[in-house]
């Protein structure tokens, strides 16, 4: 069994911050956890815009406090995004978040993250492998 808490892991390796400062995600289950999926609470700042594209990875995505928009850039289509909203993506869709309020978001992604990726150019995670 593991047991951790969000206050544990603030200012480890597991609470990553976004270069740009838009966006912190702490890594609550990462792909060492030997689980199939890591699970990260994450946080974006208001008014900031942020494009992904997870190619490598599926992630589900339960919006827990906030507003705003989700823009999926494969088809323009937009969507309004408030609490109890969820989006998966599971077409690795290329997507940007655009909050009006600070959101708050509970991430699940499939394969798990190890928490050493980095979002590169395009907003993608590379695959990265969980070491035997």
């Amino acid at each position: 069994m593991i047991v951790r808490t969000t206050t544990e892991i603030t200012d480890t390796d597991r609470d990553i911050t976004s270069e740009d400062g838009n966006w912190r995600s702490k890594r609550i289950v990462l792909g060492g956890d030997r689980v199939g999926f890591s699970f990260h609470e994450t946080t974006i700042k208001a008014g900031s815009v942020n494009t992904f594209h997870y190619a490598n990875h599926v992630e589900a995505v339960w919006l827990v406090e906030g507003t705003g928009k989700l823009i999926d850039l494969d088809n323009n289509t937009e969507y309004d995004l408030a609490p109890g909203s969820m989006y998966l993506l599971n077409g690795h869709e290329r997507h940007r978040v655009e909050p009006d309020t600070e959101m708050r978001m509970l991430c699940v992604f499939n394969p798990p993250v190890t928490g050493r990726e980095v979002h590169d150019e395009n907003g993608i995670y590379p695959l990265v492998e969980v070491p035997a």
